[in-house]
């Protein structure tokens, strides 16, 4: 026992250490999904995030620790966003032929994700450190941390907020689509990519191809317009 603590000492006081936690704790939660058969309720992002926070738990470790070790992962977020005008350009031929519908789509999404959250949360006596933190919560992770910074919100509880919402969404978007009926693959995608952002595209490109890419155009877009959206309606909460 003794060892063993000397040993976990020594580790954890290694910057990379906490990489390659995630790294195992995301793998593990991977082969558990794929173990599955893809169910969507056995999300790796779910699973890997219980892992850790059971490691973490488990070894006394305050996050700021496992964050210095990790935040290689965090600074991956900004050129994976920026990777999105990748699938913008190979669909531009598609995007061009249904160019209202899709512009009518992100505007009412991108503002429904916005004010009902805000309005649920202003109903349940939110203060407005909360409702700056929540108002970007459908955005990808590193817009949503910026626009939550912008306003005054509290970055690090955006940042569980856009994940909750991503992860949900993962979990029912496939369900609830199928139950409503909706066959077009570009819809259902770019309904996925606006409402749960980069998680909900991880789960579209594994129901379908087209649906992947309409889900990282609706990503795309609904981080540049929640930008512009979430100041302007928070006020009109606040």
């Amino acid at each position: 026992m003794s060892e063993g603590f000397l040993l976990w000492s020594y580790l954890s006081s290694g910057q990379l250490l906490w990489l390659w936690v995630t790294l195992v704790a995301y793998a593990a939660g991977d082969w558990a999904f794929r173990a599955s058969g893809r169910n969507p309720l056995a999300n790796p992002v779910m699973l890997a995030v219980i892992l850790l926070a059971c490691v973490l738990w488990g070894t006394g470790t305050p996050y700021q620790s496992y964050f210095e070790g990790a935040q290689f992962v965090h600074f991956m977020l900004g050129p994976a966003t920026v990777c999105l005008a990748i699938p913008l350009h190979a669909n531009l031929g598609k995007l061009r032929r249904a160019l209202v519908p899709i512009l009518v789509a992100l505007v009412m999404g991108s503002l429904t994700a916005v004010a009902v959250a805000l309005g649920v949360a202003k109903g349940l006596g939110a203060g407005p450190e909360l409702l700056a933190s929540l108002a970007p919560k459908s955005a990808t992770a590193p817009v949503a941390i910026g626009i939550a910074e912008a306003l005054g919100g509290e970055p690090t509880l955006t940042a569980v907020l856009v994940l909750l919402t991503g992860m949900i969404g993962a979990i029912v978007v496939t369900p609830l689509l199928n139950l409503f009926g909706f066959k077009d693959w570009r819809a259902r995608g770019f309904a996925v990519g606006v409402a749960a952002h980069g998680i909900g595209t991880a789960r579209a490109f594994q129901v379908h191809e087209t649906a992947g890419a309409f889900a990282s155009i609706g990503m795309g877009l609904n981080a540049v317009l929640t930008a512009f959206l979430a100041p302007v309606v928070l006020r009109l909460f606040l």
